[in-house]
């Protein structure tokens, strides 16, 4: 298993908590190879996610309940977190 695939299934793991219908963690970091960010082995993912939990909120709301589940692992060793959230 690659260090990123850990750090998926760390998301993966995280992001259950939301109970996803959709739930998709796409590793990036190669699109930004010498990007600043990327030093030290820091990772870029967008995650795609779908959830009962985001009815009624705010597209900055939805993304907050991602990051509260993620805060521990940015900005090391992820370092840049596209995220596509949206109710079901």
């Amino acid at each position: 298993m690659t260090m990123n695939t850990e750090r998926q299934q760390q998301i993966r793991e995280r992001l259950t908590a939301l109970q996803p219908s959709r739930l998709e963690i796409i590793d990036e970091s190669h699109l930004h190879a010498g990007h600043a960010g990327a030093e030290g082995g820091a990772s870029h993912f967008r995650v795609v996610i779908a959830s009962t939990q985001f009815k009624g909120l705010a597209p900055l709301a939805r993304h907050r309940l991602v990051y509260d589940r993620l805060h521990d692992l940015i900005p090391y060793p992820i370092h840049a977190l596209a995220i596509v959230a949206t109710p079901t």
